[in-house]
């Protein structure tokens, strides 16, 4: 008797959207890559008290290289060797100089057991299948080798999202999905023991950004390549009298002493080892 075939992963993301998206914002990224740089910088820092060498490492999502730049003023700088940065669009790795590939996260171009060092900084939470992602870096990786990984979690953009869900409820009768699904903490360690990771930690780095006004945080999402691109499109336009009630809730409801606005931004650190050899 024949086992039924394998199921393939739901189509949460339009990835071709996403290069898209990530090749508009190449030329003005610098503006916007607060969060880039805190996820790179902390992925660095977490290298340093790590008293081995990575001959040959790789970065998933480089976009304007800050991860790169982090490990040059890192510690831990001199035992990672040849760095090659990679990326979805080959415009935010245009007019650099090193190593770089343009890549897709979820068909890696990596031989097996080729890699000493993986790192992710806010890539993967566009991925549909986030645990088959892990599985090709884990296969990648030699063993022993180490995969950090950094990624956008469940709180992020909280405050936008409710305000969107009330306007809609109020002005269309019920809401859909705007902002991007992401992954809960409490899950995440879980991610890499699925895909075969050894010694995974998670942990979270809570950043809450203040704006004058909600539509300069759109304007943030747009220059980083972060705004949505969900695969099952939300069948009504988001139209501007839409769009100005959820600016107007956005203020009723976040607004602070200093006539300010936050947005949440939640980074989930994922930290895994590729098995060692057998004996």
């Amino acid at each position: 008797m024949s086992s039924p075939p394998h199921a393939s992963p739901p189509r949460l993301f339009d990835r071709a959207l996403h290069r898209k998206r990530l090749d508009r914002a190449a030329r003005g990224y610098a503006n916007a890559d607060f969060l880039q740089r805190r996820a790179a910088e902390d992925v660095a820092e977490r290298l340093e008290p790590i008293m081995r060498d990575f001959p040959v490492a790789v970065d998933l999502s480089a976009r304007g290289g800050a991860f790169r730049e982090a490990l040059a003023a890192s510690e831990a700088a001199a035992r990672v060797g040849f760095l090659i940065e990679g990326d979805l669009s080959h415009r935010m790795l245009h007019g650099r100089a090193g190593a770089r590939v343009v890549l897709d996260e979820e068909r890696l171009p990596f031989a097996d057991a080729s890699l000493d060092l993986i790192v992710s900084t806010l890539g993967l939470h566009w991925t549909n299948d986030v645990v088959g992602a892990l599985i090709q870096a884990r296969r990648a990786l030699k063993p022993d080798g180490l995969f950090i990984g950094a990624f956008l979690g469940g709180t992020t953009l909280t405050e936008l999202r409710q305000s969107l869900v009330a306007a809609e409820s109020e002005i269309l009768g019920g809401a859909g999905s705007r902002v991007s699904p992401f992954a809960d903490v409490a899950d995440a360690a879980g991610l890499l023991q699925r895909a075969g990771f050894s010694m995974p930690v998670a942990d979270v780095d809570a950043v809450t950004v203040t704006y004058d006004h909600p539509l300069k945080l759109l304007f943030d999402l747009r220059q980083m390549g972060e705004t949505s691109v969900l695969a099952d499109r939300h069948p009504k336009a988001l139209t501007r009298t839409l769009l100005n009630r959820a600016f107007e809730i956005y203020f009723e409801r976040f607004r602070n002493e200093d006539q300010r606005v936050p947005a949440t931004f939640e980074i989930i650190t994922l930290t895994g080892w590729a098995p060692p050899a057998a004996p």
